[in-house]
């Protein structure tokens, strides 16, 4: 990976150097060399993974799926198997939206339904495989398990406090064999069609989120000092992550692209998990999904929602900052 990051790195150096011969100390040639290796790299990194994903969501049997969950709705297992679920399905925080309105149209318990949607953009395949490249395993094991719990307990709290009676009226009173799905038995080449559109598609969902994400990590890379992130989000400041947190929410950014911030945050001297509650809110409580769950959720839901993954996104940042 090192000698795939340094090639897109000479043909960046070229460009930027070479062909537009800029300075090479300068804050905007620094800033695009950035911006032309990461795109390249993450690029390459997202269309392969997308593909493997689609391979293997397609034989996810979702309505068997959403059936286990609801048996074991009352031990914790179904916020489990969902927040594993969420996990290793390929969506952002409002393309999450369908797939919980599915399980709320199967009668899924309110609390299982968010655990799904809680982890889902939180615990992205693609930024799994580009945070091991660029952190190790271990920070990369720490990030999937505390975007997992996450969902767990967030779901069996919303759960708790009665917020089932807050979903969209519309949505309580659909029928449950609306949602019936046949069992399907094509093979793996009958399916390569869809998967190629699903992929294609899904690259393509993600190429502008990618674009406005290292754009933006470009930019601090090259422009903002470090003495901006010292006096609001650096580790001498108590209150940097809940700060982190309530920064990222306009931004929305996808998971992947908001590595490239996370590393130009973290080269810029912000801790590892005030840097990671950025990311968090970033992908995870965005104003766009705001907007969205307004559709399935009451406003009292919408807010408890919001409330609590961002009390449980600060505690994860305080977290990482202690045993990192």
């Amino acid at each position: 990976m090192e000698q795939l990051t340094n090639l897109f790195s000479s043909f960046a150096d070229y460009i930027v150097y070479n062909l537009l011969e800029l300075e090479k100390a300068g804050l905007f040639s620094t800033a695009l060399q950035y911006f032309i290796t990461t795109f390249i790299l993450i690029s390459v990194l997202v269309i392969l993974v997308t593909y493997i994903m689609g391979i293997v969501t397609s034989y996810l049997p979702m309505d068997k799926i959403r059936k286990y969950l609801e048996k074991y709705k009352t031990t914790g297992l179904g916020n489990i198997m969902a927040s594993a679920l969420g996990a290793i399905t390929p969506f952002c925080s409002c393309s999450s939206i369908p797939l919980f309105v599915g399980m709320m149209q199967a009668k899924i318990p309110l609390g299982i339904a968010l655990s799904f949607l809680i982890t889902s953009p939180l615990v992205n395949e693609i930024a799994i495989a580009l945070f091991w490249v660029t952190y190790g395993w271990k920070i990369t094991v720490i990030y999937i398990i505390s975007g997992i719990l996450l969902g767990i307990f967030g779901g069996i709290i919303l759960e708790k406090l009665g917020m089932a009676k807050y979903v969209a009226d519309w949505l309580q009173d659909l029928d449950k064999s609306n949602t019936r799905v046949k069992e399907d038995e094509r093979s793996f080449l009958q399916r390569i069609p869809e998967i190629n559109a699903e992929a294609l598609q899904t690259t393509k969902n993600l190429m502008p989120y990618i674009f406005v994400g290292i754009a933006i990590g470009a930019f601090i890379h090259g422009y903002v000092p470090q003495s901006f992130f010292e006096e609001y989000i650096s580790e001498s400041n108590p209150l940097a992550v809940p700060i982190a947190v309530v920064l990222a929410i306009p931004l929305y950014i996808d998971a992947v692209g908001i590595l490239p911030i996370i590393e130009s945050l973290i080269g810029k001297g912000v801790p590892l998990g005030t840097a990671i509650a950025f990311m968090m809110a970033s992908i995870g409580l965005s104003l766009p999904e705001a907007l969205l769950l307004k559709k399935v959720m009451k406003k009292k839901l919408i807010i408890s929602f919001f409330t609590t993954i961002g009390i449980g996104m600060i505690l994860s940042g305080y977290l990482f900052n202690l045993v990192m």
